[in-house]
C-alpha cells in the first residue's frame, strides 16, 4: 500500500527487537458487598484476563448452580493461586452488580494502577512484536465511563497500550473496571507526567503521532495507520490542550456527514483504531 498524506516514514528511527488459602467451597450467602480496600471485576472474561496476568483474586464469587460446573477450571486456578472461593445465589450477583454483565462470576482485587512512563519507553525501546505499536492516547479524558468504554475499544481493536496524563485524567477505579468488561485487566495503561513531553519522546522512537480535531483538514482515511501510530483523543467538547495539538505530527478529523458535531471519545476512538486495524489487514494481504 502506498504512503498516504500525513504518513511518517516507515520504520524512521524504529528499531522493533525480532528476537482458598483455605480452598473450601462455603455454603450460600445472602446480602454482602464489595469487601474493603477491593475492586469487584466481572464476568468471565474479565476474571479470566487477572488470571491470565499472574494475578490472583482475594475473593471470587461462583453463582450456585450451573454456573460451579461451567467455571470449575478458572474457579480451581483461582483456588489453588489462594482465592477465598464462595458460593452464592444469583440475588446477591443482581445487587452487587446493578446492571453490569456478571456471568455468575465476581472476583475481588486490589485497586489497579497505571505502568509507569520508564515501563513504556522501555517496552517500545525493545519492542518484542513483529507489527508495529499501536497506541492511544486519551488527552483530559476525565469521565471514568468514557475512558472505561476507551479501554474497551482499545482492546477490541488489538491497541498494545492506552497512554494517559498523570493529571487531567479518570482515575484506574473499580466503574472503569466495570465498563470496560475486561480491558482495564488486559490493556496496559501508561501514565506520564507531561504528555506533550511524553508524545515527542513517541517522535524520536519514530511513533507516528496524529491528533484528532474538527477542524484539521486532513481525513482519517487519507493517512497512513501501517506504520508506528499514536492516535491522540481530546476531551469532548474541549479536545486536545494546546500543548498536546503542537506536538502532534498531524490533525486528523472523522468524516461526519450529518448534523452533529462530533462524536462520544470512546466511539471516535473505535473508528480511528479499527481504520488501523483494516489498513494493517489490507497490507499484510
Amino acid at each position: 500500500m502506498g504512503r498516504r498524506q500525513g504518513s511518517r516514514q516507515e520504520g524512521r528511527g524504529w528499531r522493533p527487537d525480532t528476537r482458598e488459602r483455605h480452598g473450601s467451597k462455603r455454603p450460600a450467602q445472602r446480602g454482602g458487598g464489595v469487601p474493603g480496600g477491593l475492586d469487584a471485576v466481572f464476568g468471565v472474561h474479565a476474571v479470566r484476563a487477572l488470571l491470565d496476568r499472574g494475578e490472583t483474586p482475594r475473593e471470587l464469587w461462583v453463582q450456585e448452580g450451573d454456573a460451579e460446573q461451567r467455571l470449575a477450571e478458572l474457579v480451581e486456578l483461582a483456588r489453588r493461586g489462594g482465592a477465598r472461593v464462595m458460593v452464592r445465589p444469583r440475588d446477591d450477583f443482581e445487587r452487587l452488580a446493578q446492571g453490569a454483565a456478571h456471568q455468575g462470576f465476581v472476583a475481588f482485587c486490589p485497586p489497579l494502577s497505571a505502568e509507569s512512563e520508564a515501563s513504556l519507553w522501555f517496552k517500545l525501546e525493545a519492542w518484542p512484536l513483529e507489527e508495529p505499536p499501536l497506541l492511544l492516547v486519551l488527552d483530559g479524558v476525565t469521565d471514568v465511563h468514557n475512558f472505561g468504554a476507551c479501554l474497551r475499544s482499545a482492546d477490541a481493536a488489538g491497541a498494545h497500550g492506552v497512554i494517559v496524563p498523570k493529571d487531567k485524567s479518570a482515575p484506574l477505579n473499580a466503574t472503569v473496571r466495570k465498563v470496560a468488561s475486561g480491558a482495564a485487566e488486559s490493556v496496559p495503561v501508561y501514565q506520564v507526567t507531561n504528555l506533550a513531553r511524553a508524545l515527542a519522546k513517541l517522535k524520536v522512537l519514530g511513533v507516528w503521532v496524529l491528533g484528532t480535531a474538527g477542524e484539521a483538514e486532513t481525513g482519517l482515511f487519507d493517512v497512513d495507520f501501517t506504520g508506528p501510530v499514536a492516535l491522540v483523543m481530546g476531551a469532548e467538547g474541549k479536545g486536545m490542550r494546546r500543548l498536546t495539538r503542537e506536538a502532534c505530527d498531524a490533525l486528523i478529523k472523522l468524516p461526519m456527514a450529518g448534523s452533529v458535531s462530533s462524536l462520544n471519545v470512546s466511539v471516535a476512538a473505535g473508528i480511528g483504531l479499527f481504520e488501523a486495524v483494516r489498513q494493517r489487514r489490507g497490507s499484510r494481504a
